[in-house]
């Protein structure tokens, strides 16, 4: 049966990190990678640019939910990224409200150097919120929020996958 398991996990050593340190934002695609297993093993040659952004302190996350349903036989993730940006300009207020208005899809890059696949199928709804804090030492910047449903986790992309995308990277300007 294709749902039965296939492995055991091992303890894990005292070497990871929590967080993530770059987020890479492409317009919807339709497969962006090609997936075995649960990694994306090439990308889909019409992916030719990926926006990037850096990523500091500990406030950008990302969390997926995967739940399975007995009764209607089926399963969603919920990919849910959290990312907070400082400082606010105009161009960025613009970017933003391109982004809100698209399905745009994401690729998160860990503080482990892992680089994970979002939106895959649907793209991602995004809500950017931006804000000034009244005290002095508070945030000032963008709070985006992208959330997917799909039926799987998001694939991780190998080292193969890995040099492919960074290759479309759009150089910041």
């Amino acid at each position: 049966m294709a749902c039965d398991l296939t492995k055991s996990r091992a303890a894990t050593c005292f070497e990871r990190m929590g967080g993530n340190s770059k987020l890479y934002l492409n317009n919807r695609l339709e497969d962006p990678f090609t997936a075995t297993g649960g990694e994306a093993t090439a990308m889909n040659v019409a992916l030719t640019a990926a926006y990037s952004y850096e990523l500091e302190g500990d406030n950008n996350t990302l969390e997926q939910v995967v739940v399975g349903d007995e009764n209607t036989g089926t399963r969603v993730c919920t990919q849910t990224l959290t990312v907070s940006l400082k400082g606010m300009a105009p161009a960025d207020n613009a970017e933003f409200n391109l982004l809100c208005a698209s399905m745009a899809q994401a690729v998160i890059k860990t503080r482990n150097g892992e680089y994970i696949s979002l939106g895959e199928f649907d793209g991602m709804r995004w809500t950017v919120t931006a804000a000034t804090g009244g005290a002095h030492s508070d945030f000032t910047g963008y709070t985006v929020v992208g959330v997917a449903r799909t039926n799987r986790l998001g694939l991780v992309l190998d080292a193969t996958t890995i040099t492919a995308f960074e290759a479309v990277e759009v150089a910041v300007v």
